[in-house]
Formats: C-alpha cells, sequence, structure tokens
C-alpha cells in the first residue's frame, strides 16, 4: 500500500472515529500533496509516488515543528498542544529516524570522502549527509552534528 493510499484510508478511520486533529490533519496531507502534483507539472488525479509523498510529510512536520516553538514563544500554549496533536498525526508516515551515533559516522565518513577540512564547507557536507541519510534524520539535527565536527 503506497502512503498516498494509505493516508486516505487514515482519513476515512478519522472519519468514523470523529477524530477532528487526525481529520484535519489528513485533509491538509491529501492537500499538499495535489499542490505538490501540481508544482512538478502534473495533474491533481496522477498518483504520488512513495518518494514525493515521503518529502511533503516531511515538509509539513517541519512546518509544525516551527508553528510549535513559534506558538510556545509568544505563550500561545494552546494553539502549541494542537500543533503537536497533529505532529503526532504526521510522524506516523516517517520512516525510522537514525540515531545521532549513526548520522555521527556518515558525517565523519562524508568529511574524509569529500576532504573537507575547514568550517566554511560545512555546507557541502550537510547536503551530503542529508543525501545520504534520505529523510531518515532531522535537517537540524544533521546540521549540528556537521557543525561540531570542527
Amino acid at each position: 500500500m503506497t502512503i498516498a493510499t494509505e493516508v486516505r484510508e487514515e482519513l476515512k478511520n478519522a472519519m468514523r472515529a470523529k477524530d477532528q486533529i487526525a481529520l484535519d490533519t489528513y485533509r491538509a496531507v491529501l492537500t499538499a500533496f495535489m499542490n505538490e502534483l501540481v508544482a512538478t507539472g502534473k495533474t491533481p488525479q496522477d498518483e504520488v509516488n512513495d518518494d514525493m509523498a515521503l518529502k511533503v510529510i516531511q515538509k509539513l512536520i517541519k512546518q509544525r515543528k516551527d508553528a510549535i516553538s513559534q506558538f510556545e514563544a509568544g505563550g500561545r500554549a494552546d494553539l502549541a498542544e494542537e500543533e503537536k496533536k497533529q505532529l503526532a498525526v504526521l510522524e506516523k508516515f516517517q520512516p525510522a529516524q537514525m540515531s545521532e551515533a549513526d548520522i555521527r559516522a556518515i558525517a565523519e565518513k562524508k568529511k574524509a570522502e569529500l576532504n573537507i577540512t575547514d568550517k566554511t564547507k560545512s555546507g557541502i557536507l550537510t547536503g551530503a549527509v542529508m543525501k545520504e541519510v534520505a529523510g531518515q534524520a532531522d535537517g537540524s539535527l544533521v546540521k549540528n552534528i556537521v557543525e561540531s565536527l570542527f
């Protein structure tokens, strides 16, 4: 079962269970899928492949995390709580996350491979590590680990 099909099934289940948070989240995911299809020059009726679906879901997860930090900084715990619930729904579709030690090992290997010795090339190293982990690690965690190598 593809991720897009799974989201549609979960949407139906959320409707049956009258779970408004999950319902809103799944609708947002399906809308983001459609927007991504249109942005890539396809029609909204085309099927979303798993790679595209993961990319979209990762973007939505990042948006939720940013919103949570903004709401907490603004003293709006009620809105932050709702975003946290939506984040929990989205994280079901995310692949298992790599541990910090695994990411550090990949970063050190890539640093030696690319022969990067100074901090000015840390962006190149971060990009190479992000390609290697392919959605199995948060970008900010990868960036922190890469910066700690210098």
